[in-house]
């Protein structure tokens, strides 16, 4: 270890002013004081300096853990200040990425890498040196440096390490500013610059290890909570998932809501999958939205390109962040006034591919006001929109399976009769009754099919009459009834107000009608009582009321109301009524059970 003292006294003695000197006594003494005084001394200094930056909480921010480093170069090595830039490979450009002291109010957001000595040393991965900022041609804001005082750099380059072939590598410069004109910069200064900032790698490369392990941490704990939800007896419900999956972002995001979006068929709409906060009157769950509604829509499903640069808005190929809502042109002015309203400050748009297809996106709605987000907190985003994607469809599953039993126990009810009539050879009186069987058994199959594909999509919303769907379900319920060998049960229909027209998806209103029918139904004491439906309009509202005999304890009316109820049927209807934008409601009178279902009247009408 004693050579590179040995190297330093031989090229001491080399020096002309030396030669003259050949007591070798001296020469010892001066090696002995080199070794025992000033190597050590100087190490100790140099491996502290090392030691304070390998040892910077890998937890800080970037730009925390850069101004640390640039702060520890500046003292260190004399100089006046220090910057730091990051290559974009999304702009070519250089990013303004922090300094020492803190100015980034004063320098220029973005710089070309061609022409610059920043883009220079990114290129190379070699340091550079600037004896005089007025006599280097790279350098273009004189006037700037020259009233900081700077008239000389050098500038070192910073990298972080690849993990795979998929990770961007990160790839910078510090430039350190020196107060000298024409100064010469010592190979010691160079080689301490070149460590230090290869030690900010090595933090950089740690806290990228630390954060790549927490991340998939956070992958694992939302897989297993979702995997908890579809073993349960009740299945999947979003409402849960979201539940259960969200407290997993508190330390990434202070999230106010977020929203899972589908684009629908006709590549002109989006439509509300699933949100969180679940409540009634935050997510128009089961909406649709014409894209063009909101400008953030075209850009996240890659319809238009930004126009230009606005500190308001950040707009990558992984994502679209609004940095402020209320300022941001791609926020439409409904938005900027539901944030307005909500305390959003800043809404994050994440877009989900099939293939090479944007089929879904998830916003973020932030409380505080982010300015950008790391790639792994992205990746941590996608992930978990691509597992709620799966989870929304098996909520869909889930629900169709539940929903298949009633047209299955019509469509059985019926081919046993028409099998019947047709060993009986029945006579050409009975061909009227015949073709009704086969008018519901074709009806009933058709809504089996409709049904499944409904698992992939929901339809066109249309016009329809309430009442004529409302008499056709409860003709199909009575022959559930007969099935279910269901006894003294008194059917009463109408009055009805005909016609009633809604808009709506048709499919999902006999959905709810058959849920609501078989719940009263089953809820019919053994004894026997009474069902009874009817239609009305009550102001803005077609409404349906279905009454049966039998009571419920207040406390399991309040469950109902609130989609809590223990079956997953009432769960079904509470969703889709506000699908529908309807209300619900259940009330006791005397013995009896009544649940009125209210849409909104279809307008132009």
């Amino acid at each position: 270890m004693w050579k590179i003292p040995e190297r330093f006294i031989r090229s001491i003695r080399d020096q002309p002013w030396a030669r003259s000197c050949e007591e070798h006594a001296f020469w010892d003494s001066l090696l002995e004081w080199v070794k025992n005084a000033l190597l050590p001394e100087f190490l100790d200094e140099v491996s502290g300096q090392v030691d304070e930056i390998t040892e910077i909480d890998p937890d800080s921010s970037d730009q925390e853990i850069l101004s640390i480093v640039t702060r520890h170069m500046v003292e260190f090595l004399g100089a006046a200040s220090a910057s730091v830039r990051i290559y974009d490979p999304a702009t070519e450009q250089m990013l303004s990425y922090g300094s020492y002291p803190p100015e980034e109010e004063s320098r220029a957001t973005y710089i070309p890498l061609d022409g610059t000595i920043a883009g220079e040393v990114v290129r190379t991965g070699r340091h550079y040196v600037v004896p005089n900022i007025l006599k280097e041609d790279r350098y273009k804001d004189k006037e700037r440096v020259q009233s900081k005082g700077a008239y000389s750099i050098l500038a070192v380059p910073i990298s972080l390490p690849r993990f795979s072939s998929h990770d961007p590598e990160m790839a910078g410069v510090i430039q350190l500013y020196y107060g000298e004109k024409d100064r010469i910069f010592l190979p010691l200064e160079i080689v301490m610059a070149e460590l230090m900032a290869r030690r900010l790698s090595f933090v950089m490369a740690r806290k990228r290890i630390l954060s790549l392990h927490r991340l998939n941490e956070k992958k694992e704990a939302i897989v297993q909570k979702i995997f908890l939800r579809l073993g349960s007896r009740e299945g999947v419900k979003m409402k849960d998932v979201f539940n259960r999956v969200i407290p997993e972002l508190a330390d990434i995001i202070s999230l106010q809501s977020c929203a899972l979006f589908a684009l629908t068929e006709d590549e002109e709409h989006v439509f509300l999958e699933a949100g969180y906060p679940d409540i009634a009157g935050y997510h128009g769950i089961g909406k649709s939205f014409s894209i063009d509604s909101e400008p953030a829509f075209e850009l996240v499903l890659k319809r238009s390109d930004p126009d230009s640069e606005s500190p308001y808005e950040i707009v990558t190929p992984s994502y679209i962040l609004i940095t402020d809502p209320t300022k941001s042109r791609y926020i439409s002015r409904n938005m900027k006034s539901f944030a307005a309203a909500h305390n959003i400050n800043s809404i994050l748009y994440v877009p989900l591919t099939a293939g090479e297809h944007i089929t879904h996106f998830m916003t973020f709605d932030a409380l505080d006001q982010r300015g950008r987000y790391t790639e792994e907190e992205i990746d941590l985003f996608v992930f978990l929109g691509r597992e709620l994607m799966k989870a929304q469809r098996m909520e869909r599953l889930d629900d169709i399976l539940h929903d298949f039993k009633n047209p299955a126990i019509a469509t059985a009810g019926f081919a046993r009769r028409l099998r019947r009539l047709i060993e009986n050879q029945t006579s050409l009186s009975d061909a009227g009754t015949i073709r009704k069987y086969l008018d519901i058994l074709l009806e009933e199959t058709s809504r089996l099919q409709e049904m499944a594909l409904s698992i992939y999509h929901v339809g066109k919303e249309q016009v329809v009459n309430l009442t004529a769907i409302v008499v056709n379900r409860f003709e199909i319920n009575k022959e559930a009834i007969k099935e279910m060998l269901k006894q003294n049960v008194v059917l009463e229909e109408g009055p009805f107000h005909d016609p009633l027209y809604v808009q709506c998806y048709p499919l999902h209103v006999e959905r709810v009608l058959d849920n609501l029918l078989n719940n009263a139904t089953n809820a019919i004491p053994l004894k026997g009582g009474v069902l009874s439906i009817r239609t009305f309009p009550e102001n803005t509202w077609a409404c349906v009321e279905i009454t049966n005999s039998g009571l419920i304890p207040e406390e399991e009316r309040q469950r109902l109301i609130e989609g809590e109820g223990s079956g997953r049927g009432i769960y079904i209807t509470h969703r889709i009524v506000r699908m529908l934008r309807g209300q619900i409601d259940i009330r006791i009178e005397k013995d009896r059970t009544k649940v009125t279902v209210r849409l909104p009247i279809a307008e132009n009408q």
